[in-house]
């Protein structure tokens, strides 16, 4: 595409808002931070501390070692589990061995563990809405004893349960699709009249706001590109709403992983970024566009979010 701004094709840009890190994500990252300031490099962190190449990449250079298990973690070294929750035999063997371990499991994350011990406290067995796998389901299992819950990822798993006798109840991870998620909630009340769910949407707050701002300006998009990596899960329900609606989308870790020519006929481009993608991928990404197209920014705002969560004690004053 041509240098010269006079010639280079026209380009709207529609940003959605609210986008980009949410309150559990800030936190987690903080938490780190200031782990490595208080205690010095390094600091472990078992598993990726948020879904995010870019934002693994800055924490290692900072000073955090990220490791999958306990095992790996030196004796005298501190650990911080991830913003997507552990099991609860995580924490508990790193007490046994006296590791200096820091929680930055997300609040809402953390709520959904409470309620699974409330419902298995209650009697009834759980039927957890969720992707297999996904360390947040990995950690929101091992908070009840084996067998107490059992994996939903469909429609069709719905249909094809078998769970044992006894009173039900109905948790979901927090970054699904609200429109699918719904349609799976209405297919176990009809099947399980007497299922008890949360009181509130498990889904959280940034997930859902994230999804209703893409669904705001498809109607105004040619296409949509998501910024996020492969393995976020709400990054990965983004692009999802976006075909849905009928708006082509692809996901993106960065910018410089656009091919331009996937944009060949677009005069109007969506733009958003998953709960764990830096706002700096997403200038990266304008400034791209603005290299190769007379560009328009135009933000459509449809939530505005001020939720924020306290540190873990002894972290406050790091």
């Amino acid at each position: 595409m041509p240098d010269d701004p006079s010639v280079r094709p026209p380009l709207t840009l529609m940003i959605a808002a609210p986008r980009g890190f949410c309150a559990g994500v800030d936190r987690a990252i903080h938490i780190v931070e200031l782990a490595i300031k208080r205690y010095g490099a390094p600091v472990y962190v078992r598993h990726e501390i948020v879904h995010n190449k870019f934002v693994v990449d800055e924490l290692r250079a900072k000073g955090a070692i990220f490791v999958e298990e306990l095992d790996e973690v030196p004796d005298d070294a501190p650990v911080v589990f991830s913003a997507h929750g552990v099991p609860k035999a995580v924490p508990r063997k790193a007490a046994e061995r006296g590791l200096t371990a820091l929680d930055a499991t997300c609040p809402l994350v953390a709520k959904v563990h409470r309620q699974a011990e409330r419902l298995v406290e209650t009697g009834r067995h759980i039927l957890f809405i969720g992707h297999a796998d996904h360390p947040e389901v990995i950690g929101t299992f091992g908070q009840v004893p084996e067998g107490a819950m059992t994996l939903v990822e469909s429609l069709e798993d719905v249909a094809n349960l078998q769970p044992p006798p006894g009173p039900l109840g109905y948790l979901t991870q927090t970054t699904l699709s609200v429109d699918d998620t719904a349609e799976v909630i209405e297919a176990l009340t009809a099947r399980f009249p007497d299922i008890q769910g949360p009181r509130g949407e498990d889904i959280c707050y940034a997930t859902s706001n994230r999804q209703a701002a893409v669904k705001a300006i498809t109607d105004d998009c040619d296409a949509m590109i998501v910024i996020g990596s492969p393995n976020s899960s709400n990054s990965q329900r983004l692009v999802e709403v976006a075909q849905r609606c009928g708006v082509r989308a692809r996901l993106v870790g960065s910018a410089a992983e656009l091919d331009l020519t996937w944009l060949d006929g677009v005069r109007t481009l969506g733009i958003t970024a998953g709960a764990s993608a830096p706002e700096v991928l997403v200038r990266e990404l304008v400034d791209l566009l603005a290299h190769h197209y007379a560009i328009t920014e135009k933000t459509v705002t449809t939530a505005a979010e001020t939720m924020a969560f306290k540190l873990p004690r002894g972290l406050e004053a790091a």
